[in-house]
């Protein structure tokens, strides 16, 4: 019997990383594409700031094609909702009928998805949800991910974070009340490698830069 079809809602980052690595072991959904925005302005994954190319050798490694949804800087929130919208459209119709997400704990952000995708044709799944952060970011460390914190809120930590490893001395280096997953938007990643992955990406860390209350670690193919 075929598997339901599924995209997986790709930031780049661990947290999307683990859940596509939860659900590949389950082996309840084939997961068949990596859907991720990326400002068109900067040819970098939105938010994380992750460069395209590094998002392509990524999907490559996991063997996804990629779904990209292009956005502008600065994104008004209609611009964005258009967009995805037409991505979402685009993705029922080619027979997806699930997409995965790697939120944890934040009831805001699921009830949006949740809103979002109903009526699409398309049910979410949140495969980590509400997994206590402690015992998951020691669980994803555990399982062989690597990552690199690519972005800081420089509100929740110092811009020395940027550019480090997501290993478990970061995670004791963390402040009191940073969540250990950054769920919280304290940080943001870049996987580099796990049981996602059919072979590593190998990335060099480039020149780390301050921008709009945000430190960038510019991170390259190498």
């Amino acid at each position: 019997m075929a598997r339901p079809k599924a995209l997986i809602s790709w930031s780049s980052g661990k947290d999307s990383a683990f859940a596509l690595h939860e659900v590949m072991r389950a082996g309840e959904f084939e997961v068949i594409g990596a859907l991720t925005t990326v400002t068109e302005t900067f040819g970098r994954v939105s938010i994380h700031g992750v460069r395209q190319e590094i998002l392509q050798a990524q999907c490559e490694a996991a063997g996804l094609s990629q779904r990209i949804v292009p956005i502008p800087y600065p994104c008004p929130n209609e611009i964005y909702e258009a967009r995805m919208g037409e991505a979402v459209a685009q993705a029922a119709a080619s027979g997806v009928t699930h997409m995965i997400f790697g939120d944890l704990f934040l009831a805001d952000i699921r009830a949006y998805r949740e809103q979002k995708l109903a009526g699409t044709g398309i049910t979410p799944v949140f495969p980590l949800w509400e997994r206590p952060t402690p015992e998951l970011a020691r669980a994803m460390i555990a399982s062989g991910l690597e990552a690199h914190i690519a972005t800081v809120d420089l509100k929740k930590l110092p811009a020395e974070f940027a550019g480090r490893k997501f290993d478990a001395t970061l995670l004791a280096d963390l402040p009191e009340g940073i969540d250990p997953c950054g769920e919280n938007g304290e940080f943001h990643t870049c996987v580099v490698a796990g049981p996602m992955f059919s072979r590593r990406v190998a990335v060099m860390t480039g020149e780390c830069v301050a921008r709009d209350g945000y430190a960038y670690c510019d991170l390259v193919i190498g």
